[in-house]
């Protein structure tokens, strides 16, 4: 779904909730493969079990801190590059989840500037 021109008409509200949902969408798939991968991690490398990895994912994808102490260097090597990926990867759900209201409001500013003209 393309995004409409700065000289196109706002699109229209249903348009606009259905682009919504599928941002959102996008955005909780890469939140749970994120989260998946975070598991996975400190289960393999750090041992813990699964829904201490878990707490552990979403604390460090949140930007929150870890919970657990790394014993081993494997899992000291993983968490580090896990809690650089969450740096960049929360950061960039949360464009992907708002850039449709961000869109739509600088959109409407823009027409409502033209009309003024």
């Amino acid at each position: 779904m393309k995004l409409e021109h700065h000289r196109q008409k706002v699109a229209p509200l249903p348009h606009f909730f259905l682009r919504l949902l599928r941002y959102g969408l996008f955005s909780f798939l890469l939140i749970f493969i994120s989260v998946g991968i975070g598991v996975w991690g400190y289960y393999h490398f750090a041992g813990l079990g699964l829904l201490d990895s878990f707490h552990m994912a979403s604390m460090i994808l949140t930007g929150m801190g870890p919970v657990a102490e790394m014993t081993t260097s494997e899992a000291k090597i993983f968490s580090s590059i896990f809690a650089l990926y969450s740096g960049v990867a929360f950061l960039s759900i949360t464009v992907v989840f708002f850039a449709p209201i961000i869109h739509r409001i600088l959109h409407i500013l823009q027409v409502e500037k033209k009309d003024e003209s």
